[in-house]
C-alpha cells in the first residue's frame, strides 16, 4: 500500500511518525518529572528549575540547529534528536540516590537538545515536500503536523501520569526508553538522505534572521507561547493536585484531554481560519485571533479572584484558551513555513523555534516562581499581559489583503 505513494508522501509519513513517537515520550515525561518531584516535596519554583535546561538549551538548539540542518541535511539532525532523547531517558534510569536536582536538570537539558532538533527538522521538512504555489496545501499539511503532534503529546501526558501509577518511575522510563529506540532504528533505514541541504552552505553568522517579517513573527510567537506556560508548566499541575487534591492520573488525564482537543483544533484550523473560502492567513489574521484570546486568561483571573464558580471557571476556561490558542499557534507555524527560503529552509525555522523556546523558558521559570509568590491568578494576569504583546507585534506582520491561494 505504502508503495503506491508518492515519494514525498511516504517521506511525509517517515517524518510524521518520527515526530509523534518523540512527542508520546517528551510528554509522557514531562508529567513523570512534574508528578515525581511533586510527591518527593519539591515546592513549584524547584519544580520549574528541573525544566530550565530544557528550555534554556531548547534555545540555543534551534539557533544553531537550523544552520546545522542546512549543513548536513534534516534526516541527520532528525536521527540525533531521536538519539539524544534515548540517551535522556537512560539517564533517569539511574538509582533513585543519585536522581538528584543536578542530574536531572542535565538529563532535561538533553533531552530539551533533542526535542528542538526533531521538531526543526520536523517542520522543516515540510517546506521541501510541497510545490512553492502551493500555499494552501502547505498550511494544510503544517497545520495536520502540529496538530497531531500535540494530540499526542496529550496522550504523552496521559500515559506518563498513568505509568508512574502503575508502574512507578523508574519502569515507565525503561519502556519509553526502548520504545523509542526501535523507533529511531527504523528512522535510520527509511528516512531519505540529504534532505534540506542547503546548495550554498551557510556561514555561522547567518544565524539570525534579516527578514523582519520573521524577526516580527519569531517575537509574536515568544510571548504567544510564554502565555500559555506561565500557568501550564507548574502552576497547573500543581493547582490541580493541591486545592482540588486531584491524583496523579487525573491531573495528567486532564491535561492530556486538553492537548489532544488542542491538537485536533490544529488539524482543523485551516477550515476554521479562511481556507474553504480561499483566503490565505496573513498577518491581520494572527491580530485578530491574538485579541481575542487575549481577553480569555484575564476572565479565568476575575472568576478566581472573585469567588465566582472558581473551579468551573478556571476549568472551562482553560478549555475555551486552548481552542483559540491552537487557532493562533496553527496561524504561526504556517506563516513561518511560508516565508522560510526554501534553500536552507531550516536556517529560518530554527530561528522561529528558538524565540518560541525562548518564550517556553520565559514562562517555565515565572510559572513557578508566580504560582509561588501569589497563586494562579497572577499567571493568568501575566498570560494575558504577554497576549496583548503578541497582538501589538502583530500589527507589524505582512498584510495580503487580497492574496488568494490558488490551490484548494
Amino acid at each position: 500500500m505504502l508503495n503506491a505513494l508518492s515519494p514525498e508522501i511516504r517521506q511525509y509519513f517517515v517524518i510524521t511518525g518520527n515526530y509523534w513517537a518523540f512527542t508520546l515520550t517528551d510528554g509522557a515525561l514531562r508529567m513523570l518529572v512534574v508528578l515525581y518531584f511533586h510527591q518527593l516535596g519539591y515546592n513549584p519554583l524547584e519544580i520549574a528549575l528541573l525544566f530550565l535546561f530544557y528550555e534554556f538549551f531548547g534555545v540555543v538548539t534551534n539557533l544553531v540547529g537550523g544552520w546545522l540542518g542546512a549543513r548536513i541535511g534534516l534526516n541527520r539532525t532528525m536521527h540525533i534528536g531521536l538519539g539524544l532523547q534515548v540517551i535522556a531517558l537512560s539517564m533517569l534510569l539511574v538509582p533513585s540516590a543519585l536522581l538528584t536536582v543536578p542530574w536531572v536538570m542535565a538529563a532535561q537539558a538533553l533531552s530539551g537538545i533533542a526535542k528542538d532538533l526533531n521538531k526543526m527538522s520536523a517542520k522543516s521538512s515540510i517546506k521541501l515536500l510541497v510545490p512553492e504555489d502551493n500555499q494552501s496545501g502547505l498550511y494544510k499539511w503544517v497545520a495536520l503536523l502540529t496538530g497531531s503532534k500535540n494530540a499526542l503529546k496529550g496522550m504523552g501526558f496521559f500515559i506518563g501520569g498513568a505509568l508512574l501509577t502503575l508502574l512507578g518511575f523508574k519502569t515507565a522510563i525503561l519502556v519509553m526508553a526502548i520504545g523509542l529506540a526501535i523507533v529511531w532504528l527504523l528512522s535510520l533505514v527509511l528516512l531519505k538522505k540529504e534532505m534540506g541541504k542547503a546548495k550554498n552552505k551557510p556561514k555561522f553568522t547567518q544565524i539570525f534572521s534579516k527578514d523582519p517579517a520573521i524577526n516580527y513573527l519569531s517575537a509574536a510567537r515568544m510571548f504567544l507561547f510564554g502565555s500559555r506556560d506561565v500557568w501550564f508548566v507548574v502552576a497547573l499541575p500543581v493547582f490541580l493536585a493541591t486545592q482540588l487534591s486531584w491524583d496523579h492520573w487525573q491531573v495528567g488525564g486532564f491535561l492530556a484531554l486538553w492537548i489532544i482537543g488542542y491538537g485536533i483544533v490544529q488539524t482543523v484550523a485551516p477550515k476554521l481560519t479562511g481556507k474553504n473560502s480561499g483566503i490565505t492567513p496573513d498577518g491581520k489574521s494572527a491580530l485578530i485571533w491574538a485579541a481575542i484570546l487575549c481577553v480569555i486568561p484575564a476572565i479565568i483571573a476575575i472568576c478566581i479572584q472573585s469567588g465566582f464558580y472558581p473551579n468551573t471557571g478556571l476549568l472551562l476556561g482553560l478549555v475555551i484558551f486552548g481552542g483559540i490558542f491552537a487557532l493562533n499557534s496553527s496561524l504561526h507555524s504556517y506563516l513561518i513555513v511560508s516565508y522560510a527560503k526554501a534553500d536552507g529552509v531550516s536556517m529560518d525555522v530554527g530561528f522561529y523555534y528558538m524565540a518560541n523556546a525562548m518564550g517556553r523558558l520565559i514562562g517555565t521559570v515565572l510559572s513557578g516562581y508566580l504560582f509561588q509568590q501569589s497563586g494562579i491568578e497572577a499567571c493568568l494576569w501575566v498570560s494575558s499581559l504577554f497576549i496583548a504583546i503578541t497582538a501589538l507585534i502583530s500589527l507589524r506582520l505582512p498584510q495580503n489583503k487580497s492574496l488568494k491561494s490558488e490551490v484548494h
